[in-house]
């Protein structure tokens, strides 16, 4: 296993340490910063979630620099992510941070797209994800990462930007679920 495939399955790892934190309830105190209040638990969750997004980037780039790109890795990289951002939403559902509504539409496009993929690799292709669906996952870590650090930076201006990023990644969540269906209309309309 190459080392961009190596630190995907690091992130994929990391996803039960971040639920443990986020679930546990360890009662370590709180931590006020900025106008926000956050238990001590919830932050170092937090923290474990933005490494473990930022490792998305470095796989990625890891894997291009030195022409590492394999299909493990087309397949794996953004199952970590769907992993990921999925456990994350449904805790802020959890702690009543985020609308299940919301977070229902995002998983529902993820297990769609994750469906198409499953086709298309029956077909005996590998599609990696396109640049709407890139700027979709980081849309997707600024919002999770806002609601689980409590709107820190923006709570004591009263700007609701963590709610805010979360409208902006339904938007492109959504948009780059219908474009990838629509590029790959053709092994749906083939289908019989």
């Amino acid at each position: 296993m190459n080392i961009p495939n190596q630190i995907t399955m690091f992130r994929i790892f990391l996803i039960p340490v971040f639920m443990l934190f986020m679930l546990v309830p360890f009662n370590w105190g709180d931590i006020s910063f900025l106008g926000a209040t956050i238990p001590m638990g919830h932050l170092i969750g937090a923290i474990i979630f933005i490494v473990a997004s930022i490792t998305d980037f470095i796989d990625g780039y890891y894997a291009r620099k030195h022409n590492l790109v394999t299909n493990m890795g087309k397949f794996l990289d953004p199952l970590a992510d769907k992993l990921l951002v999925s456990a994350a939403l449904i805790i802020l559902v959890q702690l009543g941070s985020a609308p299940a509504w919301v977070v229902i539409l995002i998983i529902s496009r993820e297990f769609a797209v994750t469906g198409l993929r499953l086709i298309l690799a029956n077909e005996g292709e590998v599609v990696a994800a396109n640049q709407l669906g890139k700027i979709k996952m980081w849309t997707q870590i600024i919002a999770v990462s806002s609601l689980l650090l409590g709107n820190v930076f923006f709570e004591m201006f009263h700007i609701p930007f963590d709610m805010i990023m979360l409208y902006v990644c339904l938007l492109f969540t959504v948009w780059s679920g219908f474009d990838y269906f629509y590029l790959n209309r053709r092994v749906l309309l083939d289908s019989k």
